[in-house]
């Protein structure tokens, strides 16, 4: 044995050592939080499928914001669920959508968040899809531009620091970058849900916005999970079209797809760490199979590694305890 040679181990004898030449760190820079609010009055209903997560009324919704600001969160991303859908989605335009208010109460309480509103019409449209329908229940990708610019400008009328279109529809984030600079918002930033996929992984989102379609599939919109090179191609397109970050989405099933879209792209790259991927983990966590911390910290880290500069987690609350006791 030669006994000059090198021997990795020896980094990793004192824990000391080990925090000291990690390649890898989280904090809560890393972190945005989803937030689902509801119509109604004195509501904070949990979500089933995503235990731990909640149904907000507006009026909850300043409390839960405190409490959210004091562990250290410092970014959240909002998704409405409105009293009235139909088929073109009006909740999501309107001046008095629930994001609109849920937006105004946030910035005008003066909490230290920087607010990212989703863009979509999904959740408020009477049969679930992300865009118009033709009579024969096929999306139509260029009139459901306009809309999705009207709600991006009222987010940003709203108090929105940054809109996130989550539809899938090509040529949507030159619209709503146009739009916003019509409108003068030239300032609010897009984060371009660029590589979305038809992924199994969204189920308890669904249960959380009241997004499941009626009928069909997101397959014709949304990316299929067996394609790497796609994702690149769409995300150069958002580029193209004006986006400031772009995103993947689900985090976990698709790291190399994260990996291969931060080294082609000079923009920050975020991950959405999905619903399923949350629920999954906490299922298994109480039920004793799982350490909660070791897998909730692991998985952030392996997101991040692969090349994540933020990442939206339900953890988030979670890792703001686990990250205040180190």
């Amino acid at each position: 044995m030669n006994s000059n040679a090198q021997r990795p181990r020896r980094l990793r004898a004192n824990p000391i050592l080990r925090d000291l030449v990690r390649e890898t760190t989280l904090s809560m820079n890393d972190f945005v939080y989803p937030l689902f609010v509801h119509y109604g009055t004195d509501l904070k209903r949990e979500i089933k499928s995503m235990p731990g997560q909640y149904q907000l009324s507006l009026d909850r919704l300043l409390p839960e914001a405190e409490a959210l600001a004091k562990l250290g969160v410092r970014a959240l991303l909002l998704f409405g669920i409105p009293e009235h859908k139909d088929e073109r989605g009006g909740g999501a335009y309107a001046k008095d959508g629930i994001v609109q208010q849920a937006l105004r109460l946030l910035k005008q309480s003066g909490l230290p968040f920087y607010l990212v509103s989703d863009v979509c019409l999904c959740e408020y449209t009477s049969h679930g899809h992300c865009g118009l329908l033709s009579p024969e229940g096929k999306i139509l990708n260029d009139p459901t531009l306009p809309l999705l610019t009207q709600a991006a400008v009222s987010h940003a009328e709203a108090g929105a620091d940054m809109v996130a279109p989550s539809d899938m529809m090509d040529f949507r984030v030159a619209a709503i970058r146009a739009g916003l600079d019509a409108a003068g918002y030239a300032d609010t930033q897009i984060m371009s849900y660029a590589a979305k996929y038809a992924s199994a992984f969204y189920g308890p989102f669904r249960d959380a916005a009241g997004s499941t379609p009626a009928f069909g599939d997101r397959r014709s919109h949304q990316m299929d999970p067996a394609n790497a090179r796609e994702a690149l191609r769409e995300m150069q397109l958002d580029l193209d079209e004006g986006a400031d970050i772009v995103m993947v989405k689900p985090a976990l099933a698709y790291l190399d797809i994260i990996r291969q879209v931060k080294d082609n792209c000079r923009v920050p790259v975020a991950a959405y760490a999905v619903s399923g991927e949350y629920s999954m983990i906490e299922a298994a966590a109480n039920l004793g199979w799982i350490s909660r911390e070791r897998v909730v910290y692991e998985q952030l880290t392996g997101i991040k590694r692969a090349g994540a500069d933020l990442i939206i987690t339900y953890h988030a609350p979670y890792m703001a305890q686990i990250l205040g006791g180190k």
